[in-house]
């Protein structure tokens, strides 16, 4: 608990009033939006990495209380503890963080949250496993758990392994969120650099309902005059 208590004086003593402001402003932390009442201290992140790596012996009950936080560079030096602590971990220590970083997708409840730790814990720890789960979670009503789907296949696609992703995004393009479509977009974008033919096979089988921003994120790479045929609906 010493550490614990160091630990978050140190994170306090680097924040940052003005840039938290800002943050409070990006993140969408107002009434009613996606990160309402989150609580920005105004750290920057390699600033809340430095200290994951002093602090990588923090205890799983720690652990819990940053994740617990209001507090959102909290939680983020929490998963960024987390993902160490993965790192290093035997196989059965790498299963209890992954039930635990399950059991834990509440407070894993803002965009950069998910995207620094679901490919490095979720997407590693099922990279050899079956893969059920992400289509459980690619059906919550939870939409961080929704979020953690799509993005947790980043580390399949880096290894040429693209199939699940495209599945995962077909079942989240009725989704209404603009934080699932931008996901959507983005881990197509990045089967893009892998395989160009299935994701555009991809795009032509369901172009007509395609949400905007997935087709604009993922077309990002095309030539200019291909982009422009996807945005006019000019597709052969």
């Amino acid at each position: 608990m010493k550490k614990l208590m160091f630990l978050k004086e140190e994170l306090w003593n680097l924040g940052n009033p003005d840039k938290a402001a800002i943050l409070q402003r990006f993140f969408k932390t107002g009434k009613g939006q996606y990160g309402e009442g989150d609580i920005f201290l105004g750290v920057n992140v390699p600033m809340t990495r430095s200290l994951a790596k002093k602090y990588k012996e923090l205890d799983f009950l720690d652990i819990k209380n940053l994740l617990d936080s209001k507090v959102h560079e909290e939680r983020l030096l929490a998963l960024l503890i987390l993902i160490q602590k993965f790192e290093k971990a035997s196989t059965e220590q790498r299963h209890e963080i992954f039930d635990f970083y399950l059991k834990s997708t509440k407070r894993i409840n803002n965009w950069d949250l998910v995207d620094l730790s679901a490919p490095k814990i979720v997407g590693e720890y099922l990279f050899e496993k079956p893969r059920k789960i992400l289509y459980k979670l690619s059906r919550s009503k939870n939409l961080w758990e929704r979020r953690i789907s799509i993005v947790s296949t980043y580390r399949f696609i880096k290894s040429g392994q693209v199939e699940d992703t495209l599945k995962i995004a077909k079942i989240l393009l009725s989704d209404k969120h603009d934080l699932i479509h931008k996901a959507i977009g983005w881990m197509l974008r990045e089967v893009g650099k892998k395989s160009m033919a299935d994701l555009e096979k991809f795009l032509k089988n369901n172009y007509k309902v395609l949400p905007r921003t997935v087709l604009r994120y993922s077309i990002e790479r095309f030539p200019e005059e291909k982009r422009r045929a996807y945005l006019s609906g000019k597709v052969v």
